[in-house]
């Protein structure tokens, strides 16, 4: 099974707490946090089974099992078909879910980079591109909750079309940036003598790339269509653009 493959499964499956906390760590990305948080070694300890390791430390293995799970989150639309709601969605399943992932993709990739230095396959200057994304990212993402998502909501108006082209450049900026990303990981392939936390990193370097080009798809194509014709039209029937 491919990493992208095996990521995929890991976002449906139910956790099992036979599998080896390594094996978890590379496919569901979020999870290292966890292990970390609660001392799990996924790395040098990264082949003792989830049930096992929580058994050792003393952790509710059903308490472990569902803090997992609460990181397996669908790319399926919800059956809210308003704008309002979409924004709902957009906000709670990608804007907040950007903000978790990237500290700890960062902290991976600081890790990975000292530890790995010397050798040729090193992501080197990975956390770097991460750290300006991020700085980056989470601005255009208050941008949009603090002024045009609440003018969305709203209904819009005919000043909504200068925040929009506004966003539909930042987005551009996004996918450039995930395309250093993409360059600086060998298309986010692991090399074969990867570490746990190097697979992970890359795990998770792969479900966030696929989630920006989610939510930059449902913002672009979905969303600001349905208020940029109207907003063109500028002040009333004459659509004289005075606005």
């Amino acid at each position: 099974m491919t990493t992208m493959n095996a990521i995929a499964a890991a976002a449906t499956s139910p956790i099992d707490p036979s599998q080896a906390i390594g094996q978890i760590a590379v496919q569901l990305p979020g999870a290292t946090a966890v292990f970390r948080r609660l001392k799990l070694d996924f790395c040098c300890g990264g082949q003792v089974s989830l049930r096992q390791a929580a058994g050792d430390k003393g952790l509710d293995l059903q308490a472990v099992v569902d803090e997992l799970s609460a990181l397996q989150r669908p790319n399926t639309l919800p059956d809210a078909g308003t704008p309002s709601e979409l924004v709902d969605h957009i906000v709670a399943r990608y804007h907040d879910v950007h903000r978790a992932q990237l500290p700890e993709l960062i902290r991976m990739a600081r890790r990975v980079e000292a530890v790995h230095r010397s050798n040729p396959n090193t992501p080197h200057g990975l956390a770097d591109a991460l750290e300006a994304m991020e700085q980056e990212l989470v601005a255009h993402m208050h941008k949009e909750e603090a002024v045009l998502f609440p003018m969305l909501r709203a209904g819009g108006n005919s000043f909504v079309s200068q925040p929009i082209a506004m966003m539909r450049h930042e987005h551009t900026d996004h996918g450039e940036a995930l395309e250093q990303i993409a360059r600086l990981t060998d298309d986010i392939t692991p090399p074969r003598e990867a570490c746990n936390t190097w697979r992970a990193l890359y795990a998770g370097l792969a479900q966030f790339s696929d989630d920006l080009v989610n939510h930059i798809h449902l913002e672009n194509n979905v969303l600001f269509p349905q208020f940029e014709a109207a907003a063109q039209g500028g002040c009333g029937s004459s659509g004289c653009g005075c606005s």
